[in-house]
């Protein structure tokens, strides 16, 4: 286990000895071949460590945490003035003219557009190598619930965005996010292709993207700022505003497992590609998060004014499946051990 600073170097101002243990003993128990840690409290690094095969060069599929960076290439577009949240599918899809036409981006990104979360069983997965191959692939799937209604997580209703964003600015999913959020933000090593041979990276706008622990930091840093990384504009005050409040509005959301058992229970709980994990008394976001079922897990906390983003990959195949350990509810526990560490600064 290594400590590199990316940051200046100081002598540490928190015990972080319970986080450190605690990353530690999933990796020991072979939950994870490796991970690593990055925390920045008021804008000074805190915390970063390297376990196991981990190294800063290390990039991996992030699963889930990969919605947030979609969300906010979606936010670019609508900046441009090329997207609305409002749009409908059919206005960029015209044949969809059944009740899936009708669903808006909004929706789409939020999870209330009613659409199935996967692929049935015994239809193709989703293993494809663009866009509009995908989109032909879920238009005769059948909604699961009226556009609104209820809150569904997962990941087809971003495809079906995603090839709504291709299509009113000329460009390719790929092309969209090097342009508007990775190359902006120096993300050398942060991708949503090039294809793999495993289900759902071709490019899953939900789960298919790949990166590192200083590349994803990188866009933490600039939603933490309002929009702006080192100076520059990235994503206007009206976009992230829209991220970061609540979209899930009436739909009902008493379906999803996740938010019963990983979460304190409020209504308001996802904006556009992002949880809204705390809430304060004005329903604002106080804790933002995008967990992975790979446990992969960036947040930001305004109430301890840090971001962190832990880096990791399930090992599905090794004892995380004896022992019936999941990676989607152990690491929000993450926010509240960090919170509790920095709460207390070591003695001189």
């Amino acid at each position: 286990m290594t400590l590199l600073c990316g940051w200046v170097c100081a002598q540490p101002a928190y015990d972080f000895t319970p986080l450190t243990r605690q990353i530690r003993q999933w990796v020991d128990k072979g939950y994870y071949s490796g991970a690593s840690m990055l925390i920045i409290k008021n804008d000074k690094q805190v915390y970063e460590q390297y376990f196991g095969s981990y190294s800063p060069q290390t990039q991996v599929y992030i699963a889930s945490a990969g919605k947030w960076l979609a969300a906010a290439t979606f936010a670019a577009v609508v900046d441009e003035g090329k997207l609305s949240w409002d749009d409908k599918v059919v206005k960029w899809l015209p044949d969809w003219t059944d009740a899936k036409g009708q669903a808006t981006l909004r929706q789409l990104l939020s999870h209330t557009a009613g659409y199935p979360d996967y692929q049935p069983v015994g239809h193709l997965v989703d293993r494809y190598q663009t866009l509009t191959e995908s989109v032909a692939h879920i238009k005769p799937l059948p909604l699961d619930a009226l556009p609104g209604t209820r809150f569904l997580y997962g990941g087809l209703a971003m495809q079906v965005a995603g090839r709504m964003a291709e299509l009113a600015t000329g460009n390719d999913w790929e092309t969209l996010f090097q342009t508007k959020i990775a190359r902006p933000l120096g993300m050398t090593a942060t991708r949503f292709t090039p294809v793999d041979s495993a289900d759902g990276h071709s490019p899953m706008l939900g789960g298919g993207a790949r990166s590192t622990l200083h590349d994803y930091i990188r866009f933490l840093d600039m939603i933490y700022h309002g929009g702006l990384y080192k100076g520059n504009r990235i994503l206007s005050t009206t976009a992230l505003a829209a991220m970061q409040a609540d979209q899930v509005g009436k739909a009902d959301i008493r379906a999803d497992s996740y938010i019963r058992t990983a979460y304190r229970p409020h209504t308001d709980l996802y904006g556009l590609g992002e949880w809204r994990a705390e809430v304060d008394a004005r329903g604002r976001s106080t804790l933002l998060t995008s967990p992975s079922w790979a446990g992969a897990y960036p947040w930001i906390d305004r109430t301890a004014n840090l971001y962190g983003f832990f880096l990791t990959h399930l090992d599905v195949n090794g004892p995380a499946r004896v022992d019936s350990f999941n990676a989607f509810y152990a690491s929000p526990a993450l926010p509240g051990l960090v919170r509790q560490v920095t709460s207390k600064s070591r003695k001189p």
